[in-house]
């Protein structure tokens, strides 16, 4: 019989383990190649948060303005069975107002808390777009858009309006949502106190002049919730990339 020599199975090649210290590292930060990736869908998923933000906020206040719009064809439908002056429309009146005044406070503050979760998206696209820069220095010409993280950095997408509580930024906020719904709501205010006035059997003109008195309160209660709502959100704000001082040598902050 031929010999025959029986080999043992080769044992499986084990992956050689690399001493402590040895192991090689990937590149940290955004020197790894795919931090460009990541910062790009990052970027895309606050884009998309931010236009969800915008569409609840404007459904919202469509949802008030629909809903104030029927009750007041209701008003005038009951007005023409009822009399105008006669107790039980005001108290009717009364009431359809103080919900058209809930549902207006509500969009109000829901309106708000969205206008925060905006700014926050956008604070973070700040970030995003000042690693660009360090990844690829010398861009700043070809960006419209500030890449600072601060207040005057993420109010900038707003055009020129660097303080919140200054005269341009109150105006400015009667042109947002929540100012617009802010003076609707201050309007509804008025009626509902003239309405309970009348009922209180207060002659017609001091009606009138508590329903001004009214409006001036809300308007006043509007500009003061929105500075607030900002305001507070701005202190929390926590900037890693504030803007250059303008007194700096490199002059105001880049757009």
């Amino acid at each position: 019989m031929d010999e025959r020599t029986i080999q043992a199975p080769a044992a499986p090649e084990m992956p050689i383990r690399e001493r402590p210290g040895e192991t090689d590292r990937a590149p940290v930060g955004l020197a790894d190649p795919r931090a460009l990736t990541i910062l790009s869908t990052e970027h895309w998923s606050l884009l998309s948060a931010r236009s969800l933000v915008y569409n609840e906020a404007f459904a919202r206040a469509g949802m008030f303005l629909t809903f104030l719009s029927a009750t007041l064809v209701a008003l005038g439908l009951v007005s023409t069975a009822m009399s105008f002056q006669s107790r039980e429309f005001l108290l009717v009146a009364a009431v359809v107002l103080a919900v058209d005044l809930f549902v207006g406070i509500a969009t109000m503050g829901r309106v708000g808390t969205a206008t925060n979760e905006d700014v926050r998206y956008l604070q973070g696209m700040n970030r995003i777009r000042h690693a660009y820069h360090e990844i690829v220095p010398g861009l700043e010409p070809y960006f419209i858009m500030s890449k600072h993280d601060d207040v005057r950095g993420v109010f900038e997408v707003y055009g020129e309006i660097a303080e919140i509580s200054s005269v341009a930024g109150v105006l400015h906020g009667f042109t947002t949502v929540m100012g617009m719904i802010g003076v609707i709501s201050s309007v509804v205010t008025a009626a509902l106190v003239a309405v309970v006035l009348l009922l209180l059997d207060v002659p017609g003109m001091g009606a009138g002049i508590g329903a001004l008195v009214a409006l001036g309160v809300g308007i006043v209660f509007s500009i003061r919730t929105m500075n607030a709502t900002l305001t507070s959100f701005a202190t929390r704000m926590n900037p890693r990339f504030p803007s250059p001082s303008p007194e700096a040598p490199g002059g105001p902050a880049e757009g």
